[in-house]
């Protein structure tokens, strides 16, 4: 029988959707290798885009490699003064996993604000960093945010924001700026390992620990919680089905000690073996 487009669609989702509950793994495909997107040697491959700075322009030599790490750093600011920051990966990509590790260190610069106190994050189906304005904050995106926590309290972390986008959340249009996963907390110093499962623009799924703490469907721009862009790139409606991989700067020391990305677009019209191979990453 064939299938017109939606009904594809639509069972295409729902089989990514159970695969990715339950073990299909097909010992014939093989995943493919990972791309390191961080070679721990330099930055050649990635653009800096730091709010009231030109993009390319490493402010205060804000993000920098050393020792291995791709580190965010704020000895060379005098006060924060919302010079929000983000690096880019040079390639953009629509179906993927992607794995960071990172770890939160230090004290908050002066200035930073009370809620991106150990905050960061990995944005994903980004804008290109060329398509951003000087004075704009974030780029349009969907955000994994990370978050540390105290040392007492419950923080989660790989939350998601959508600064200029939306999402569907529990089937429906969700337009909230935030909304927590169902991690536990990470306090302290600690090495986490975040891993973001992303199928275009079907479904986004954050991971901890081999379990699922988020999911989501749909990203499209649209909404707020972005300011000073380009009208001609916020199309609101537009289907998310690729962009561009940031890491953050929010005003809270933070290292990156892998960043690593396994490409799925070669599978994503063949839902089972694009499952097998999720399945043997994803552990």
């Amino acid at each position: 029988m064939k299938l017109n487009p939606l009904i594809l669609s639509l069972f295409t989702l729902s089989t990514i959707s159970c695969g990715m509950n339950s073990r299909v793994d097909n010992p014939n495909v093989t995943p493919p290798l990972p791309i390191q997107l961080f070679n721990g040697k330099d930055m050649n491959d990635w653009t800096p885009k730091i709010r009231l700075h030109q993009t390319g322009e490493n402010y205060a030599q804000t993000f920098r490699v050393e020792d291995g790490l791709l580190k965010v750093r704020y000895d060379g600011y005098d006060d924060f003064n919302r010079q929000y920051g983000h690096i880019a990966y040079n390639k953009p990509f629509g179906h993927y996993i992607l794995r960071i590790e990172y770890r939160f260190v230090g004290e908050q610069v002066k200035g930073g604000e009370g809620w991106a106190w150990r905050n960061s994050g990995a944005m994903l189906h980004g804008q290109s960093p060329q398509s951003m304005l000087k004075d704009q904050d974030f780029p349009i995106s969907i955000e994994g945010q990370f978050l540390g926590g105290d040392g007492t309290s419950e923080r989660t972390t790989s939350n998601l924001c959508t600064p200029g986008t939306h999402v569907h959340y529990m089937n429906e249009l969700f337009t909230p700026h935030c909304t927590s996963s169902t991690s536990k907390t990470y306090h302290g110093d600690q090495w986490v390992t975040a891993e973001f499962v992303v199928l275009g623009d079907s479904i986004i799924r954050h991971v901890l620990e081999g379990k699922t703490v988020l999911e989501y469907t749909k990203p499209q721009i649209g909404g707020g919680s972005v300011s000073n862009f380009d009208q001609h790139v916020k199309t609101d409606g537009k289907a998310l089905t690729e962009g561009y991989i940031y890491l953050q700067s929010e005003s809270h020391p933070i290292d990156f000690r892998k960043v690593e990305l396994y490409d799925l677009s070669a599978y994503k019209k063949n839902p089972e073996k694009l499952n097998s191979i999720i399945q043997q990453i994803i552990k």
